[in-house]
C-alpha cells in the first residue's frame, strides 16, 4: 500500500485507507458517475488555471474558483457516456440557472443574479469504448462570460453555445479564459453587481 511505512502493519481502518478506497470507489473506473465527475473536472481545470485560480469551490459554494481580484468562475460539466446503460449519447445540457442565495465564506447571503463572472462548461463525446472520463485531454472546454448567457434560462444547450463559442482543450484552457476575463474586466461584458449582502 502507498501509505505503509516500512516495517509496519498496515491499519486497514487508517485514514489515508479509507481515502484510499473512497477514491478508487469513485475513480478507479474510466466512466465516472455524474457524483463524482463534477468535482474530477474542477481538478482538471483547477490544474489548468493554477495559480492564478483559486479552487475555491465547496459544499454550496457558489462558484468553484475564484481569482484574488474577486473575480468568480464556475464550473459545469456534461458526458455522452454515462455508468448506467442508455441506447443514444445524453444530451449536452448545463445548469446556469440565477441564483436567489448564495454561499461564502460567511454563510449564506442573498444573491441577485449568477454569482461568478465566467463559466466554464466542460463536455465529454466520447460514447465508444475508449471514452475515459479521467483524461483531461478527452474534454471539450467552452469559455463563456456570464452576461453572455441568456438572462433567464436555467439550462443552456451545448449546440446554443457552440453557436457562438469555439472550444478549447485543456492546454488551451488557461489562455481562453485569461481572454474572456479581460473582454469581462474591459466593461464588455460587465454585469450588474451581484455581491452576495
Amino acid at each position: 500500500m502507498p501509505f505503509d511505512t516500512p516495517g509496519q502493519q498496515s491499519n486497514p481502518f487508517a485514514v489515508e485507507e479509507i481515502v484510499l478506497k473512497a477514491v478508487r470507489a469513485a475513480y478507479g473506473s474510466p466512466v465516472v458517475t455524474n457524483v463524482w465527475r463534477g468535482q474530477l473536472v474542477e481538478a482538471m481545470v483547477a490544474t489548468a488555471l493554477a495559480p492564478e485560480w483559486d479552487w475555491c469551490g465547496a459544499d454550496y459554494k457558489s462558484w468553484d474558483f475564484e481569482r484574488a481580484d474577486g473575480l468568480k468562475l464556475e464550473v459545469k460539466q456534461s458526458s455522452a457516456k454515462q455508468t448506467w446503460k442508455t441506447i443514444k449519447p445524453s444530451k449536452a445540457i448545463f445548469d446556469v440557472a440565477a441564483r436567489s442565495w448564495s454561499y461564502g465564506d460567511d454563510g449564506w447571503s442573498p444573491l441577485s443574479g449568477r454569482a461568478a463572472q465566467l463559466y466554464v462548461l466542460a463536455r465529454h463525446e466520447g460514447y465508444d469504448d475508449t471514452t475515459d472520463h479521467r483524461d483531461a485531454t478527452q474534454w471539450d472546454f467552452y469559455v463563456i462570460a456570464a452576461s453572455d448567457l441568456p438572462v433567464t434560462a436555467k439550462t443552456v444547450s451545448l449546440s446554443r453555445i457552440a453557436q457562438s463559442v469555439e472550444p478549447v482543450r485543456i492546454d488551451g484552457l488557461k489562455k481562453r479564459v485569461q481572454l474572456v476575463a479581460q473582454a469581462v474586466e474591459s466593461c464588455a461584458h460587465q454585469l450588474p453587481d451581484v455581491t452576495p449582502g
